[in-house]
């Protein structure tokens, strides 16, 4: 196994877990304890992670892979907020794929009055919480990420390259200028950049805390947003980047 692939497989446990033992990843990478306190030093050199004794525990100042329900009490009202914008860039009859992320399960409860709305996403807990709604539902296949509740994979990503939508909505781990949008694991930014690709205008949803960080895993441009929606003004430098990229930025 690389050191990439050990990395990104650390931080899928840390997701999943909340704590990795060095002891345990060196048997189960079959290396030497050594080898994972590098590999845990680099990934806290990128404030993905603190090392703690023996292990490692996520960092709460950056994106580290949280589960579903951590993050669904995060920033709550910076999340109703930015979801109740978003929800008049949708209109009746729109289909629309949207990720796993907490933001996307607020503002799908904003659009529960709006007629004929199609939903395609790879999550299972979307699926669960909309299922006696008037949406039409489109899941898809893949592998099951039980930290974030959703599918992922080739077989996820196919079936959302076989769809095109009106918008995508997603959020992120983090926004950089330099470093584009990020995630924390490899899976989830793969289904993001396809469905960056599928849809005509893609809608970014991401609260002040996201701003100016790093995660593990690049996925797509700025550039190629068509809005962000945020619940603070972001400095200037930002504001001047988003006006010569053509990107609407929408503060709550």
């Amino acid at each position: 196994m690389l050191g990439a692939e050990r990395r990104q497989r650390i931080m899928d446990i840390l997701g999943e877990d909340g704590k990795v033992y060095v002891a345990k990843l060196a048997t189960e990478f079959q290396v030497t304890e050594e080898t994972v306190r590098r590999d845990l030093e680099k990934l806290e050199c990128q404030n993905l992670l603190q090392r703690s004794y023996g292990g490692a525990v996520p960092s709460e100042a950056t994106s580290a892979d949280v589960s579903f329900a951590r993050r669904s009490s995060q920033n709550q009202a910076s999340k109703l907020q930015i979801a109740e914008a978003a929800h008049s860039l949708i209109h009746d009859g729109d289909t629309i794929m949207v990720d796993s992320s907490t933001t996307c399960q607020m503002l799908l409860n904003r659009l529960a009055k709006k007629q004929g709305i199609t939903v395609i996403t790879n999550s299972i807990r979307l699926m669960y919480d909309f299922r006696a709604s008037a949406f039409r539902m489109v899941c898809t296949g893949g592998n099951f990420r039980a930290s974030s509740c959703s599918l992922t994979g080739p077989v996820a990503t196919r079936m959302l390259a076989g769809y095109h939508a009106d918008d995508t909505i997603i959020s992120c781990k983090a926004i950089d200028l330099a470093g584009g949008l990020m995630e924390s694991n490899d899976s989830e930014s793969e289904v993001k950049e396809i469905m960056m690709q599928q849809a005509r205008r893609v809608i970014l949803l991401v609260d002040h805390s996201k701003f100016d960080k790093t995660a593990l895993v690049r996925f797509g441009d700025i550039g190629s947003l068509s809005y962000l929606i945020t619940d603070r003004e972001p400095h200037e430098e930002w504001k001047k980047f988003l006006a010569e990229t053509k990107v609407k930025l929408l503060v709550c």
